[in-house]
């Protein structure tokens, strides 16, 4: 779970100051963004109401969501929300929104880690994106890397999980980091930036390695490093204590509280 929150403040500082090194150092500027506020507040929907659903229930479970993605936009309004999101936040009458972004696959990095199933992972990641992300390409995108959790945490292989990604996903996992690079920008189009964070986990070799490829793609550096860094952590279970020293100071005391009794209530190592 603080793997992605992790990657969100590593590449917060990035996002702006792009950069292709894999070298880059840690920013003392670095901090959480919306991407790390969003996450907290999935995990709190599912804290509240974890139980599984059916299809026919999908629009109620979406508004729950709905209301804690509300709650949590009204305690850090200024963590980098994008127009749209904080437009539609700040009407409680606001419709569904239809957004192709990225977004919707930041956050749902703890439904991969709470259900038992991928049937019910899957149908919990579409019930969270209804609320912003109603359009078909975000939600592959977050099914997609919902899907990698999942099957990250239960110990599958790398080769597994790319496999089945392509062929559920439509997804071309087989380009190199150092391909990708060559023409990568900062957009956050759902279809452009989530398969090359889930390729910066694929080339990886340990945590640190997956969020620095994310990073150095010089892209939407805190969204893709959030979303490498979740699947990373779920696939090597460990994350080095320089990063956890470096981040751990800079995640608000309540954010922290709230991720930290989810992982105690879901068991989560």
């Amino acid at each position: 779970m603080f793997g992605a929150i992790y990657g969100d403040i590593i590449g917060s500082y990035y996002e702006v100051h792009c950069t292709k090194n894999y070298d880059f150092t840690f920013n003392k500027d670095s901090t959480f963004t919306d991407d790390s506020v969003l996450i907290t507040a999935v995990c709190k929907a599912i804290s509240i109401n974890p139980n599984e659903i059916s299809k026919l229930k999908i629009y109620s479970r979406a508004r729950e969501y709905a209301a804690q993605y509300r709650y949590y936009y009204s305690r850090y309004p200024n963590a980098g929300f994008g127009n749209m999101f904080s437009d539609w936040a700040k009407d409680p009458y606001s419709k569904n929104g239809r957004s192709y972004a990225n977004g919707g696959a930041m956050r749902i990095i703890p439904i991969g880690y709470a259900y038992d199933t991928l049937d019910q992972t899957l149908i919990q990641t579409k019930a969270s994106c209804i609320p912003t992300h109603n359009s078909k390409e975000a939600i592959r995108g977050a099914q997609a890397v919902a899907s990698a959790i999942f099957l990250a945490r239960h110990n599958n292989s790398k080769r597994y999980i790319k496999e089945y990604l392509e062929k559920t996903f439509k997804y071309n996992l087989s380009l190199s980091i150092s391909s990708i690079k060559e023409t990568h920008v900062f957009n956050s189009r759902a279809s452009y930036s989530i398969p090359p964070a889930i390729i910066a986990f694929l080339e990886s070799s340990d945590y640190e390695s997956s969020i620095r490829n994310a990073i150095s793609l010089g892209g939407d550096a805190d969204t893709e490093a959030c979303i490498a860094g979740g699947i990373a952590e779920a696939y090597y279970k460990e994350i080095p204590e320089n990063i956890k020293r470096f981040c751990d100071n800079r995640i608000d005391s309540s954010i922290k509280n709230i991720v930290r009794e989810f992982i105690d209530r879901f068991s989560i190592t």
